[in-house]
């Protein structure tokens, strides 16, 4: 059978797609290059979610590109005009027209023979082969056709609308209507003010709080420099300011913990109406930054709070009955719709089944090398963001490293490379260092982090950058080699 065969091929076309190929064409222009996208969009998150109010939970300067800076004033974006800017950005470079979409990843499989990857795919219902030389993923690590659901007793009593965030209908009219909104994370933090402005009233009702921290949506940095630097040198100081602003924030947090709670728990309480008791509802049991704080642009869901158009409520769910949800305190919570913004359901390198040389790789017997490739994975990497920062500054930099890798194996002749770990004295931890329960839930699937670098994930943008972007692409945990010799010529030679 004749297959299709590419230098790279890449799986996703949402932020890191788009990057990876900006980044691939501009670094390695002699390679051949295609894009493959499950869906039939462009924009990945940002085309899937249609919440109302969706927006960005890291600021535009650096969820953008550099290459192709932010430009609106609003740095807490709608879903909307992210989406647009992805496209835009792909129209812009000619990357639309590599991307091929409703080809949906089974399985990869490497042979040594011929240093490739062998891609099964599926479209339209016809399953296809494409080999290629290098495999970058950069799908994210949530499953796009569910979010998690957990069981609620009675769920079937309930006689309105039952919705989860990840699949909200067109034709939702919720004008009027009573919405208990089940969550405290960023999607229940964004729904709630935002369906208020139609509601007849919206509850968010928690089961543990989330901290929360209110921000100005706009940020005119970049246009007041402009007038005195050149426009390109303007919007790279202000992506610098958020980058370091969010770096210094995070580590205040995780070096002074009871500080960083006091200061959040202030900011919260100076905006709460006297009725709502801050240390009941906004009090959060963990550490800041144990998991992903809340941003809330303008205070949006305050001023909700308090004109009375919303409400919260912290509490256990007892059961769903016909008219809305009974808590264990005793409480109904009246409601038309129930909306479950109960989080993502994290998904392993895409679902794809990985097997190098006729053998099954076992993701979770993994390491992960400098949080962008897969020990004992020949040839492919994985774009994964910061928990604690912007997605796209890392995926930039993992794509950037990528073609580095690929200039090295050609200037040398190298046919593959692959991290293997060959210190005994390694230890394993979780690769995402986050207590939130839509990442507890799916650790066992994902490869591990080690205690030291190369293997450790330090998710911190400087170091990276000097990592990725400027440090050595050959230490001693990547090996580069040559493919192997087909069966017969083994066999002679041993003859």
């Amino acid at each position: 059978m004749t297959h299709e065969e590419l230098d790279v091929l890449i799986v996703g076309a949402g932020l890191s797609g788009i990057g990876a190929g900006y980044h691939l064409q501009q670094r390695c222009p002699d390679k051949s290059w295609a894009i493959l996208e499950a869906r039939d969009a462009i924009g990945g998150t940002w085309d899937l979610f249609r919440y109302p109010g969706i927006r960005s939970d890291s600021d535009m300067f650096t969820l953008g590109y550099a290459f192709r800076p932010w430009q609106d004033g609003k740095t807490i974006a709608d879903g909307e005009s992210i989406r647009q800017y992805v496209r835009d950005t792909a129209e812009r470079y000619g990357i639309t027209q590599k991307i091929r979409f409703n080809h949906r990843v089974l399985s990869a499989s490497w042979d040594s023979e011929s240093a490739r990857w062998t891609v099964e795919t599926e479209s339209n219902g016809e399953t296809k082969q494409i080999r290629c030389r290098f495999f970058y993923l950069c799908s994210g690590y949530y499953d796009y056709d569910e979010g998690y659901t957990p069981h609620f007793e009675g769920r079937d009593d309930f006689a309105g609308d039952i919705i989860h965030p990840q699949h909200w209908p067109e034709d939702l009219d919720y004008s009027g209507k009573r919405v208990v909104v089940i969550g405290s994370g960023a999607t229940a933090v964004t729904l709630v003010p935002s369906m208020a402005e139609k509601a007849g009233h919206v509850t968010m009702l928690q089961r543990s709080p989330s901290y929360v921290l209110s921000l100005p949506d706009e940020d005119h940095t970049a246009e007041t420099l402009s007038r005195f630097i050149p426009r390109k040198a303007a919007f790279g100081a202000a992506r610098w300011k958020h980058v370091m602003l969010s770096m210094a924030f995070f580590q205040f947090c995780r070096r002074f913990p009871e500080r960083a709670r006091k200061m959040l728990r202030k900011q919260v309480a100076a905006q709460l109406p006297e009725h709502i008791d801050v240390d009941t509802h906004f009090r959060p049991s963990y550490n800041p930054w144990d998991q992903r704080l809340c941003f809330v642009p303008n205070g949006d869901l305050f001023k909700a709070l308090r004109a009375g158009t919303a409400s919260i409520a912290t509490d256990h769910i007892e059961r769903f009955v016909p008219t809305g949800i009974r808590l264990q305190s005793g409480e109904t919570l009246e409601a038309d719709i129930i909306v479950t913004a109960t989080g993502l359901k994290m998904l392993a390198m895409g679902g794809i089944e990985f097997s190098v040389d006729g053998e099954a790789v076992q993701l979770p017997e993994q390491l992960s090398y400098k949080g962008m490739m897969i020990s004992e994975l020949p040839n492919m990497a994985i774009a994964l963001g910061y928990t604690n920062a912007s997605w796209t500054l890392k995926a930039d930099l993992t794509s950037m490293y990528v073609c580095r890798l690929l200039q090295h194996m050609d200037k040398h002749g190298y046919d593959y490379c692959m991290p293997r770990n060959q210190d005994p004295t390694l230890e394993e931890e979780p690769i995402i260092d986050l207590a939130a329960g839509y990442v507890l839930r799916a650790l066992d699937q994902f490869p591990k982090q080690g205690s030291r670098a190369p293997w450790k994930i330090y998710q911190n943008y400087v170091l990276d950058l000097l990592t990725l972007r400027w440090g050595r692409v050959r230490d001693e945990a990547m090996h580069f080699g040559h493919r192997r010799a087909p069966a017969a010529a083994r066999r002679r030679a041993a003859a």
